[in-house]
């Protein structure tokens, strides 16, 4: 991604590098792929909270195929067989170290001093994602044949790890850590959180709770999982989690044009996540205007020999003709290579923007 050195870094010590890291790269996207892009009037010094996670680190093996990228092919080896293990999910303890964020938090003010304000910002999103966690763990085929061969024990492994995230929030709000997202922060696997709706009536601003931020989930793994099955072992065991947050988003790459009445069935749902893989007509007709609409054209346009602008234009009309009217997002996400060509992304950001302007109300 980088060209004439814009992304690469001149100072030294790890923490001002992290500072200049991210400044750089927002400037980056700002000059080249802005889209619909909104910057703070402030740099966040994120606090400085620590959760224990689940208590199992994966085990995998990877082979890379580009030095330079940090993209990898990935083999999981078991590590959850049988009920016992299920064990080994532990819950989750957060602390949160008070003196270290003021002193992140004064170096940030002295280093932007006259420059730019500073504030001190808690868990903002929470990228709730139960079965891309457990499929790591379980292996995918086994995984699968478990829902039909061990359903007992699926049943037990989700509602462990929905226990664990559960405590890991109750920490979180009672130790007053949560801060919103109804901003330029991303929410789901979609884009800005910006609405009206949020923080909502019963909101103190001196502290964030649930129900005045997004929430979210999905279940990537289940792509070619019946709707029934999607139902029972994920999203009826994820209601527990997506209840306690004002609105919601579902979804990431699995097809949902077949499970849209399934998503009805969750009370504060706002947006769903259109992947490349849904049927449009499907999906556009199972949505209509009651949600907005997350759509994320395929991104391995940008990593074929030859870039085809307008291809990658006609694609994106293609599903905005029927979704006309409908409250549409364009995302382009899981990018795994622009073949050392940044400049194929930044032209499709033009495209995507003349596109969108094509087809507003």
């Amino acid at each position: 991604m980088n060209v004439n050195d814009e992304l690469t870094l001149v100072t030294k010590d790890p923490w001002a590098r992290d500072q200049e890291r991210d400044l750089r790269r927002t400037l980056y996207q700002w000059r080249h792929l802005p889209g619909d892009m909104i910057v703070s009037d402030f740099l966040a010094c994120p606090l400085a909270v620590h959760s224990t996670d689940f208590g199992i680190i994966e085990d995998v093996d990877t082979v890379q195929t580009d030095a330079t990228s940090d993209v990898v092919s990935r083999h999981f080896n078991i590590q959850i067989r049988d009920f016992d293990d299920l064990e080994k999910i532990k819950m989750p303890t957060v602390t949160h170290n008070e003196a270290a964020i003021e002193f992140r938090y004064q170096a940030m003010c002295e280093v932007y001093e006259g420059i730019f304000p500073v504030k001190k910002v808690g868990q903002t999103h929470i990228w709730y994602t139960p079965w891309d966690y457990l499929i790591r763990w379980w292996g995918i085929e086994e995984a699968m044949l478990d829902l039909v061969d061990r359903p007992d024990l699926v049943h037990a492994g989700v509602e462990r790890m929905v226990d664990a995230w559960m405590e890991e929030l109750d920490q979180f709000e009672s130790m007053n850590l949560l801060s919103l997202d109804c901003d330029n922060t991303r929410v789901g696997s979609g884009g800005y959180g910006y609405t009206s709706d949020l923080p909502g009536d019963d909101f103190t601003a001196d502290h964030v709770q649930p129900l005045n931020m997004w929430g979210c989930s999905n279940a990537q793994i289940f792509s070619e999982v019946s709707p029934s099955m999607h139902w029972e072992f994920a999203i009826e065991h994820d209601l527990r989690w997506l209840k306690r947050w004002g609105i919601t988003y579902y979804g990431c790459c699995e097809p949902l044009h077949r499970k849209t009445d399934l998503l009805r069935r969750i009370p504060n749902l706002r947006k769903i996540s259109v992947s490349p893989w849904c049927d449009t007509t499907r999906i556009v007709e199972g949505i209509g205007t009651d949600y907005a609409m997350s759509r994320k054209p395929n991104p391995a346009i940008l990593a074929e020999e030859d870039w085809q602008p307008e291809r990658a234009r006609a694609d994106l009309r293609k599903f905005l003709d029927p979704a006309r009217g409908c409250h549409v997002e364009l995302i382009m996400k899981d990018i795994s290579t622009v073949r050392y060509k940044p400049q194929r992304l930044w032209e499709w950001a033009v495209i995507a923007m003349e596109v969108a302007q094509e087809y507003a109300l």
